[in-house]
């Protein structure tokens, strides 16, 4: 009874404490629902559209018309400006105006008729590997589509069938199935990767802001005195307050991606509880190791901040783990957002039962078990150390 006692008048004086310093409250609340709010909304689409592509047609001629016309009603790409020629449309992409130019060269119609192959070309910029890839796409696809259309005419007329046509154009047919995300949409494979990480950075950063501020103030014996001088209690009932909190905001994110946005989940409302639970727990247990590591309010919340926004880059949501160098691949294991990510895509994104990801889900409660090894290091700086700016 008494342990819970000094739970409770220790969760009350982080509420004080919390209500006092308005950083808790921008950070818990404010910030990460901003964060949820902006990246939802950038990414509203689903993918680019529109993106700004020039033409050169020097050959002006009705299947060449034809040609920019459906270029421009595609979904990704709008034809913006015309050209008089390849160094004015390269200048414009090197401007960015463009991100993109077609080249129809003079004669493309007579030698489409005449079957002699005409070359047509197109430039496209990688600096921007999104919009670069998007584009080339359309600009592969309308490229190849002048030429069926002139080569179904010429079958036509020398009496062939439909089917025939067909299978002499397209003699493979590809029946492509996007397994989980149908729509290719951005916002559904980044947003739940990179939220979630921006989350787990407030989460580390205040586990060692708030350990930081109690040895910057010497409130610390304070502290440990309400506990009954167990560190273990002390951490327990600061931390819960911090805990419930942080686990409200990230089941409201989940909330509104799944129920208000309609996200593809195959997964159970019971996998995504548990994986928000996992998540928060394990991102509070980060902070605190940190602060154990380097008792210092500046160094626990540098390592905390480089952790974090390495672990974006390492979860494998832009690049694939699979595909980094050997090192790098070992090196992903130490990242908590890693394992949420493929937690997430095992049980929650796909309906894999959770065995499949069994090592990912001990390394999460591994984490919130690292605080152990540094408990004892943390009292004693409490008691002990005197704050250096």
């Amino acid at each position: 009874m008494n342990f819970f006692i000094r739970i409770k008048d220790l969760m009350l004086r982080e509420l004080r404490i919390l209500s006092k310093n308005h950083m808790y409250g921008f950070c818990m609340v404010v910030f990460p629902l901003l964060t949820m709010v902006f990246f939802t909304t950038f990414l509203d689409e689903g993918l680019p559209e529109d993106m700004p592509i020039g033409v050169v047609d020097l050959d002006n001629s009705h299947t060449s018309r034809s040609l920019v016309r459906t270029l421009d009603a595609f979904q990704n790409s709008k034809v913006v400006a015309r050209y008089p020629s390849v160094s004015e449309a390269r200048c414009a992409m090197q401007e960015n105006k463009i991100y993109a130019f077609l080249y129809i060269p003079k004669g493309l119609s007579e030698k489409l008729l005449s079957g002699r192959q005409p070359k047509v070309s197109y430039y496209y910029t990688m600096t921007c590997m999104t919009a670069g890839s998007l584009t080339m796409k359309d600009l592969k696809t309308i490229s190849t589509l002048g030429s069926a259309s002139v080569g179904q005419a010429t079958l036509s007329g020398k009496g062939l069938a439909p089917e025939q046509i067909q299978s002499f154009l397209q003699p493979i047919r590809i029946d492509t199935h996007q397994i989980g995300n149908p729509e290719g949409s951005y916002n559904v494979y980044l947003t739940t990767a990179l939220v979630p990480g921006i989350m787990m950075l407030f989460m580390m950063l205040l586990s060692a802001y708030s350990l930081g501020m109690e040895l910057k103030f010497d409130t610390g014996k304070e502290w440990l005195q309400k506990a009954g001088g167990n560190i273990v209690v002390a951490i327990i009932g600061k931390f819960l307050i911090h805990t419930l909190v942080f686990l409200t905001v990230v089941l409201l994110f989940q909330y509104y991606i799944y129920s208000v946005l309609h996200f593809p989940r195959m997964g159970s409302v019971f996998d995504i509880v548990r994986l928000c639970f996992l998540q928060v727990i394990a991102s509070i247990g980060f902070g605190i190791f940190a602060f154990g590591l380097m008792p210092s309010l500046r160094m626990s919340m540098s390592i905390c901040s480089l952790w974090a926004v390495l672990s974006i880059s390492m979860a494998g949501s832009a690049f694939p783990v699979m595909a980094m160098d050997p090192p790098l691949q070992s090196l992903s294991w130490l990242f908590p957002l890693r394992h949420y990510f493929m937690l997430y895509q095992v049980t929650v994104f796909n309906g894999f039962p959770l065995i499949d990801a069994w090592f990912h889900l001990v390394a999460l409660v591994a984490f919130t078990l690292l605080p152990w090894f540094v408990v004892k290091k943390i009292k004693n700086a409490m008691l002990t150390y005197v704050y250096i700016p």
